[in-house]
């Protein structure tokens, strides 16, 4: 499907768009928000600015996808797929990324508080500075992502694995860490684990 036709019959009123190729396609700056793209093909797409809030992405190829600034509030995202996708400047607040599989993906300094990431594979992710509080993060794969100035306040990270994940300078206050697959070196440097329930399930003065 090309990107106009898509456009067109998104106007119209059409919002099924479910197993749709739209592999490279330029959608930038297009409303699609509702739009049911359920395991749709959308690897290498031009999404920037594009509103795709409350649409269903669940099992959506997102591969190398240009994701800058778009809106993904409350979009469904349960088991997409994204491998180094942009999604630097993005809102995603309400977003459900239960079991999805993000691979070097850019969320640098992304809001991401309160979105549930439960079960989802985060390798190589980068999470500098961002937004994480209150985040659902439990049984989520974060190997070697970098949280670096990451705020994880009251984030639930019960039985993640954090094998080799950067927490430098991290904030850690009030989250769960109980199960958690974590060294007591990469706690070391947190900023703060006030609060925190640790990995043995006792509390962090």
């Amino acid at each position: 499907m090309e990107a106009k036709e898509l456009i067109e019959r998104y106007s119209a009123g059409e919002r099924d768009f479910a197993g749709a190729t739209l592999s490279g396609a330029n959608l930038s700056g297009a409303d699609l928000s509702g739009a049911n793209l359920h395991e749709a093909d959308l690897s290498h797409a031009n999404l920037e600015g594009a509103s795709l809030s409350e649409a269903v992405l669940s099992g959506t190829t997102l591969f190398w996808a240009n994701l800058i600034g778009t809106d993904l509030q409350g979009a469904d995202l349960r088991g997409a797929k994204l491998r180094a996708a942009d999604l630097s400047g993005a809102m995603l607040g309400r977003a459900d990324l239960r079991e999805a599989w993000l691979s070097e993906v850019n969320l640098q300094r992304v809001d991401l508080s309160g979105v549930v990431l439960s079960g989802a594979t985060l390798l190589w992710v980068n999470l500098v500075g961002a937004d994480l509080r209150g985040a659902d993060l439990r049984g989520a794969k974060l190997h070697a992502a970098d949280l670096e100035g990451a705020d994880l306040e009251g984030a639930n990270l019960e039985w993640a694995d954090l094998e080799g994940a950067n927490l430098s300078t991290a904030n850690l206050a009030w989250a769960n860490l109980s199960g958690a697959k974590v060294t007591g070196e990469q706690l070391a440097q947190a900023r703060s684990l006030q609060g925190a329930t640790m990995p043995d399930g006792t509390k962090h003065e």
